[in-house]
């Protein structure tokens, strides 16, 4: 069985939300450079960012592997108009 994806799904840039067990203190910043890091109340960090592809997706993924700490959930989220207009 072989799975193509589209041209369009392979290319193009997505928003994601990834959830790691454990806190992450402000020293981690600038290794996860472009990325928010959020601290919840139950314990998790949350990781938002907006990746050009799967590649760089990958490559984010490999860093939060690279910590050791239990990956939670990585979700895909709409980025919203006034998302797009705070950039510009």
């Amino acid at each position: 069985m072989s799975i193509t994806p589209s041209s369009t799904e392979q290319y193009e840039p997505g928003r994601y939300e990834i959830r790691i067990k454990g806190h992450l203190d402000s020293r981690w910043n600038n290794w996860f450079e472009n990325v928010k890091i959020s601290l919840d109340d139950n314990g998790e960090t949350v990781l938002t960012a907006t990746v050009i592809d799967q590649a760089a997706l990958h490559g984010l993924l490999r860093k939060v592997c690279d910590l050791g700490l239990p990956l939670i959930s990585v979700n895909r989220i709409e980025i919203d108009q006034t998302d797009n207009e705070s950039q510009n």
